[in-house]
């Protein structure tokens, strides 16, 4: 057995409360600074974090962390912004019970769909691979097509989201997604985190809230940093050639600042032939001073890995004998990856109104090596790509929020700009064994020696948005906003020296209704106007993965998407938890994977309609069941599908069917959970005439604390050994230099049972 590290799971109180009397509640609520907390990616519900002062059984819905060892603020979460309105008498007492893994966000929430994860739910969920994580959103899949270094794969609301071509994703409120990406546009790369500095993860779904932009239509996620964590140690070791090691700590200083430092370092093999040799060090230093009225924080971040892949390969080759089931055609396939950052945020609070800003800086370089077609364009060499990028982003944004009252009517709103601006570059070059070649034969444009394709690009954003709240009556909210974008750049073609200028504006208008809550329920409508933005080689015409798009379509900076949601949040009793959303998703133009070119392309336009459940039942203050299912219809629209090169309506990848169920325990010593997850079957084709299957898998963790400084933690993923595909595609390839062309599945397959025993100690 080799070494991994684990996650560092914490124990979880039994709960709190908080009594009160009114006048005293409204008393703390202005002096805390909660009130007014908001930032851009908070979503567009408008309640109030209260403070927890006494412990009581556990349940769902406090605003503080489940764990007393980790804590962060809510910087963008649905439940830190605004007040809830509860009605009570003079002198009553009020009770607020705490959440287990997802905040209870009734009576706050702006739409049905959207939510937070607390810090529990990270810390007892089984993950194989950091981006996992994210799979405590309901109905999102990640998944992985090729080694572990590279980005994952997102699947969320019947999209393929390649690796984040419509998720918005979020670290500290720095944007994650990469515009013009070398291998993808949004690329979303999470292999940067480290999980024990995670306070909590907040979510939205859909285009209905005005503080998400670009990569927001399907949904967004915002993940909070902790400013206390435990002073820790751990080791793991797992049967794939996995092993991991990680140290963290909080220095606490007389003046309230708080000074947390992570350091890990990580291997992994797999269970390939060519083993991933995946190595990676991480760094995280993160100072906070003050609170979240009156305060500010800095945080620096590093990254560094590299690996070899073993990408999804040709059914043909598996049936016809040529490479076993974790073989490669190509196991000279890889990767490196480095980025570090520097951010920080300041606040500024008084009785009415707060103002929060916030600036970022990050660097980054990315090296792709991609054999996806194999021999079909040169039978010679071989089709590998090495796709070259460096990128430096710097952005912010500045979000004033007030609350007012006209009469017996209560509002809130927000006012904000965000930016960022990237300078890149960018190449792509034809190789063998990682060796540059001169030629490029699978390129449409005009090559010159050694460089298939290169550009400088510069690309600037603005977004500006309002958005206000009025309760109307005590049982009808309603949530208006407004955002205006512009996106505008230039690209240095380095190959045929030409310069292209473009720009675009984009506004969208976005809105909810919200009745009730009657008898701990609410109702929703939502309706809104999103957008996702395209790589600027394909605006520019610098770049084009296909005959089809390269002349014959016009590609757009931004490209707009409609929305509509309803759908309904309950408590039918005591200590369950559902939500419910049927929803429909309109895009002018859909992003889709293109496996010969191994980059996202823009094809016709499409239509997503499908429905959203979701439970958690505590039974007991120690225990949880949850359960996501997901159906979802995605299909191509008009009549121009020709143009694309499209000849069926099925949009290819796009899943059909989601669901999860999981169980966590917390009691005494013993701790743990089980994860159930189904990838139902999508198409693979346009016509649907090939499709996958989807997958299964079961993992489960199990701990033991042996006191409060020594715990011991056992994981087992892929419990029951499902031989299937984590993720499948089809194209054209050519399998041997003298093979005849031939169009088909590929696949790469979900790792095999496997176990990892990880080791904690506090210090």
């Amino acid at each position: 057995m080799t070494a991994r590290l684990q996650l560092s799971f914490f124990s979880a109180p039994a709960g709190h409360i908080i009594r009160y009397k009114r006048h005293f509640f409204v008393t703390a609520m202005l002096s805390t600074g909660f009130t007014f907390c908001s930032l851009p990616t908070m979503a567009a519900g408008s309640p109030l974090a209260v403070p927890t002062t006494q412990k009581t059984k556990h349940s769902r819905s406090s605003l503080k962390p489940s764990t007393p060892s980790v804590t962060g603020k809510a910087k963008n979460s649905p439940a830190a912004q605004g007040a809830q309105n509860v009605s009570v008498k003079e002198g009553a007492p009020e009770t607020i019970q705490v959440t287990a893994s997802r905040r209870d966000l009734l009576g706050r929430a702006g739409t049905a769909s959207e939510g937070s994860l607390t810090a529990r739910e990270i810390q007892l969920r089984p993950v194989y691979r950091v981006g996992q994580i994210l799979e405590a959103v309901p109905g999102l899949v990640v998944t992985s097509h090729s080694g572990e270094g590279k980005a994952n794969q997102f699947l969320l609301r019947g999209f393929n989201l390649d690796h984040g071509t419509d998720l918005a994703s979020f670290i500290d409120d720095m944007p994650v997604n990469g515009v013009s990406n070398a291998h993808g546009q949004g690329y979303t790369d999470l292999n940067f985190l480290i999980p024990e500095v995670l306070a909590g993860v907040d979510y939205t779904k859909g285009p209905f809230h005005a503080d998400i932009g670009d990569f927001g239509v399907a949904g967004s996620d915002h993940m909070k940093l902790a400013d206390d964590i435990p002073r820790q140690i751990s080791l793991s070791a797992g049967t794939l050639g996995d092993y991991r090691a990680y140290i963290g700590s909080t220095t606490h200083f007389s003046n309230t600042g708080r000074w947390v430092n992570a350091f890990n370092i990580s291997h992994s093999d797999g269970p390939w032939k060519y083993p991933d040799n995946a190595r990676s060090i991480r760094a995280l230093s993160h100072y906070t001073y003050g609170s979240a009225k009156n305060g500010f924080d800095l945080t620096g971040m590093f990254y560094r890995g590299q690996w070899r892949a073993t990408n999804d390969q040709p059914l043909d080759a598996y049936h016809e004998g040529l490479i076993g089931r974790y073989g490669s055609l190509d196991p000279t396939d890889g990767g490196f990856s480095e980025r570090y950052s520097l951010s920080g945020h300041y606040h500024l609070a008084r009785n009415n109104w707060k103002w929060v800003t916030s600036a970022f800086a990050v660097h980054d370089r990315l090296t792709l090596w991609n054999n996806f077609t194999h021999y079909l364009d040169d039978p010679v060499n071989g089709d590998q790509q090495q796709q070259d990028e460096t990128r430096t982003t710097v952005g912010g944004s500045s979000v004033y929020t007030r609350q007012d009252h006209v009469g017996l009517v209560r509002t809130e709103t927000r006012i904000g700009v965000q930016g960022r601006y990237d300078i890149l570059y960018v190449d792509r070059r034809h190789t063998r064994q990682r060796v540059t070649l001169a030629n490029c034969p699978s390129s449409l444009e005009a090559t010159i020696p050694y460089t298939c394709n290169a550009d400088n690009i510069n690309l600037g954003s603005v977004g500006l948005f309002v958005q206000n709240t009025t309760h109307w009556l005590p049982w009808l909210r309603m949530i208006v906003g407004l955002r205006e974008d512009y996106q505008g750049g230039t690209d240095e073609n380095l190959v045929n020296n030409s310069l292209t200028q473009k720009h675009q504006w984009l506004f969208q208008p976005k809105g909810s209704l919200v009745f009730g809550p009657w008898k701990k329920t609410e109702l929703y409508l939502s309706g809104g106007r999103g957008f996702h933005s395209n790589d600027f080689r394909s605006v520019s015409g610098s770049y084009t993965s296909d005959e089809f798009t390269k002349g014959s379509v016009k590609v757009p900076l931004m490209t707009s998407a409609v929305s509509g949601e309803v759908g309904v949040r309950t408590t039918p009793f005591s200590h369950l938890h559902l939500q419910a959303a049927v929803f429909i998703i309109d895009f002018d133009s859909e992003l889709s994977y293109d496996g010969d070119a191994g980059v996202t392309s823009p094809g016709p336009a499409s239509r997503r309609q499908g429905v959203e459940f979701s439970a958690q039942y505590n039974p007991f203050t120690w225990l949880e069941f949850n359960t996501d299912l997901s159906f979802a219809k995605a299909r191509y629209r008009g009549h121009n599908l020709s143009s694309y090169g499209i000849d069926g309506a099925y949009v290819t990848n796009a899943p059909s069917f989601v669901w999860s169920f999981g169980v966590m325990v917390d009691r005494g010593p013993w701790y743990g959970g089980l994860q159930v997850r189904w990838l139902g079957g999508y198409p693979l084709i346009e016509d649907n005439s090939l499709r996958s299957s989807g997958y299964q898998e079961v993992n489960m963790n199990l701990g033991y604390r042996f006191n409060k400084k020594i715990k011991l933690e056992a994981s087992v993923f892929n419990v029951f050994n499902t031989r299937a595909y984590a993720a499948q595609y089809a194209y054209d390839y050519r399998l041997t230099p003298t093979a005849a062309l031939q169009t088909g599945a590929t696949g790469h397959p979900l790792e095999p049972i496997s176990a990892r025993l990880a080791v904690t100690a506090d210090f």
